[in-house]
């Protein structure tokens, strides 16, 4: 399977609400929980949840399946503090999706989404691969490399998620009635950056 490029990628990477919402209307979706733990934050992590310096980090990672087929790995990640408050709820979640607490409060607020194609051989994606590989059986495809991701805003506390995607997604059409993404549906989500935040109610998919 080759690489797929951002374009073909495009309407997911740039579409609004809910992907476990999104994933669903393709057929049966589960989540596969693969960690949640205590971790060492990463660079890009670090940077958008406020550089925080003490205290314990939660990374939650898992595979979102369709028709028992994985197409995304997701890795969400907070400061562990914000458990006993905003993202208390996140503790009890399991296998269920985290689109569970972030679409049915009004008080969540998101930023822009930002796609991002990983290094091949950086660190993030080696994990991926590792993690991938034990979840399915089966190595990662090479072109399993563009990604997105947005950060959460709830009472102050912030969880960043990053959703990267496996090539078949691109067969999928990420909105109703579509067949493949148009101009039209593509302007219904602008992009954005996370570092100029444009801070928005966390809305259901449409």
């Amino acid at each position: 399977m080759g690489i797929a490029s951002r374009m073909s990628l495009r309407a997911w990477l740039r579409a609004p609400g809910s992907l476990s919402a999104r994933l669903a209307r393709h057929g049966r979706f589960e989540v596969q929980l693969l960690r949640q733990a205590t971790a060492k934050l990463r660079a890009p992590e670090r940077q958008q949840l406020g550089r925080p310096r003490r205290g314990c980090t939660l990374v939650r990672e898992v595979v979102l399946h369709v028709n028992g087929e994985p197409l995304v790995w997701a890795r969400s990640s907070l400061h562990k503090s914000t458990l006993a408050g905003p993202w208390q709820a996140l503790k009890g979640l399991g296998r269920r999706p985290l689109a569970e607490l972030l679409y049915q409060d009004r008080r969540v607020q998101r930023s822009t989404l930002q796609p991002k194609r990983l290094m091949a051989q950086g660190p993030t994606r080696r994990h991926m691969q590792q993690q991938w590989r034990q979840a399915t059986g089966e190595a990662a495809p090479a072109g399993m490399l563009w990604a997105r991701h947005s950060v959460f805003k709830r009472k102050g506390a912030l969880l960043r998620i990053l959703e990267l995607f496996h090539p078949r997604v691109a067969e999928l059409a990420p909105y109703p009635g579509t067949r493949r993404p148009t101009l039209k549906t593509l302007a219904c989500a602008p992009a954005g950056r996370l570092h100029h935040p444009q801070w928005g109610p966390a809305r259901a998919p449409r």
